[in-house]
């Protein structure tokens, strides 16, 4: 009989499905007591931001990437004027093709490299920058915001990079490389008319003003079909309709800084009007541009020579045949020729044919300081990047591309320490595979 009796509790732990707790309450955990904080437990907890009042810039501070720059950007300015920025030639397939590039790359970092502080400085055509970041040509800078290239310029300036003022320029020559202040390596984009009295003069007012560097660019033998403003009635400046009309209300600082400024037009070219821009361009540039212009330009200009829009490894060659110190490997963001090659899958290739002969750069696509890092990676001295600074600029003015080129340098420090790379130097090529992943969807 003694030998058949169990305890409640040898029976309890007998059953898998027993709670051997619920036996004894004294072993389950006991629940906490409340109480009320003391002030000197909250108090470290309560910090109030500091909030500026300026316009503008609390929408700055809460940008975090380029593509939130984009979207306050697109709720500053008429869609028109945005789109006139943001969109592409025709089916804006080489647009998202330059993107994807850089969404399917792989980086492969190096690990224990001892990376204490990141040097994101570098050198391009004897001038120290503070980052491999060009600020790159763009036309109509007043339309986007009233102050124009003038902004862009001391933004560029005070951070230590090149802005590149182009032909197209609603600011002179010569005020822009005032407004970039002492030692501004500002370059100017050319450019070749059919008037070469008028090319000429261009490049003698851009040396005399002290600009550092003369780009060519050689895609646009005519401009291209951006379907985004034709379907949005795009025209310079902006006509009254009745659309615009609505548009004045939602954003009235955008038309009252447009209408109470010296009227839009063209700063450095004494001839032709900004509403005709396309047909102004179509007649002014010179479709007929071959090599030997380049030389004689490379006679007339003694500084560094940049060529902008290459797109095969045999014109990189033929470029540095012509006496060019760099390129620029260049589907003009997608703005030009639709399904034009893509400017970072091209970088190996000609990095390998022509890189110890010039110095090769990039743009399309280019969106954050990690698209950067990959492209220094592959074989560029520099990216130049145009939406980015002009979303920044529609945003805040020049405190909106102050903060697009804080974010690109931020980027890159981190995309560097991550890396395993302490300076510019150490981006190298085992670093990044191309085409590992397709893009993800949005």
């Amino acid at each position: 009989m003694c030998a058949l009796r169990t305890t409640t509790a040898s029976r309890s732990l007998d059953r898998p499905d027993a709670d051997p707790t619920a036996e004894h309450p004294a072993s389950a955990p006991a629940r906490p007591r409340r109480r009320l904080p003391r002030w000197s437990e909250l108090k470290p907890l309560v910090q109030l931001e500091p909030v500026d009042v300026r316009p503008g810039r609390r929408r700055l501070q809460r940008a975090a990437t380029v593509t939130d720059l984009r979207e306050a950007a697109a709720r500053r300015v008429p869609r028109p004027v945005f789109e006139f920025v943001d969109g592409g030639a025709e089916a804006e397939i080489t647009q998202r093709r330059a993107r994807a590039a850089f969404e399917g790359l792989e980086f492969r970092p190096r690990m224990l490299g001892g990376v204490d502080g990141v040097d994101t400085s570098t050198s391009l055509f004897g001038q120290q920058l503070s980052l491999p970041l060009v600020l790159g040509p763009t036309g109509f800078c007043r339309l986007v915001q009233h102050e124009g290239e003038t902004a862009v310029a001391r933004a560029a300036g005070a951070a230590g990079i090149p802005f590149a003022l182009t032909t197209m320029g609603t600011v002179s020559i010569e005020d822009v490389a005032a407004a970039g202040g002492a030692g501004g390596n500002h370059w100017f984009q050319l450019y070749v008319l059919r008037d070469r009295g008028l090319t000429r003069e261009l490049v003698q007012r851009a040396k005399a003003a002290g600009y550092g560097a003369l780009v060519v660019t050689v895609d646009t033998a005519v401009i291209g079909q951006r379907l985004r403003d034709v379907r949005n009635g795009f025209s310079i400046p902006p006509r009254l309709t009745p659309r615009a009309l609505v548009d004045i209300a939602a954003r009235p600082a955008w038309w009252a800084n447009l209408l109470t400024t010296a009227p839009l037009g063209f700063a450095t070219i004494p001839a032709g009007q900004p509403e005709a821009h396309g047909a102004f361009i179509d007649n002014a540039f010179d479709p007929t541009i071959s090599y030997r212009d380049l030389e004689t330009l490379r006679e007339m200009w003694d500084g560094p020579l940049i060529i902008k829009g290459v797109q095969r490894v045999d014109d990189a060659v033929r470029a540095a045949d012509a006496g060019a110190d760099g390129i620029v490997l260049s589907a003009h963001g997608g703005r030009q020729l639709d399904r034009s090659p893509v400017p970072l899958e091209l970088l190996p290739q000609v990095t390998e044919a022509v890189g110890d002969r010039l110095d090769i750069l990039l743009d399309s696509g280019v969106r954050s300081g990690a698209d950067v890092a990959a492209a220094v990676a592959l074989g560029a001295r520099a990216c130049l990047v145009g939406r980015p600074y002009l979303y920044g600029l529609m945003a805040g003015g020049q405190a909106g591309v102050e903060k697009t080129i804080q974010i690109f340098r931020d980027e890159l420090r981190r995309t560097m320490s991550l890396l395993g790379c302490s300076t510019v130097g150490d981006l190298t090529p085992d670093l990044v595979r191309l085409n590992s992943h397709p893009p993800l969807a949005p």
